[in-house]
């Protein structure tokens, strides 16, 4: 069994955000889960919804999420920082 590190061979961040992304780039954010849209209840603790033209810190947080939408209210990206 090979050894895991956190965050060093475990794809850290990038897999973090790869994984969010595939959650919830096309969806909204929403009260509850369905096809088209994902409860912001079940988002991390340390997550951030930026709207278009919103003004953001750039203070950095490893740990936050970064949601991105779109005019039209549906994610268009995440990061984590």
């Amino acid at each position: 069994m090979p050894l895991v590190v956190p965050g060093i061979n475990s794809g850290g961040d990038k897999s973090k955000t790869e994984e969010w992304t595939q959650k919830l780039v096309g969806k909204k954010i929403g009260e509850s889960h369905d096809a088209t849209t994902f409860a912001k209840t079940d988002l991390p603790k340390e997550t951030r919804v930026i709207e278009p033209g919103s003004m953001v810190t750039k203070d950095f947080k490893p740990d936050r999420l970064n949601v991105h939408l779109a005019e039209d209210g549906t994610v268009s990206h995440v990061d984590h920082q």
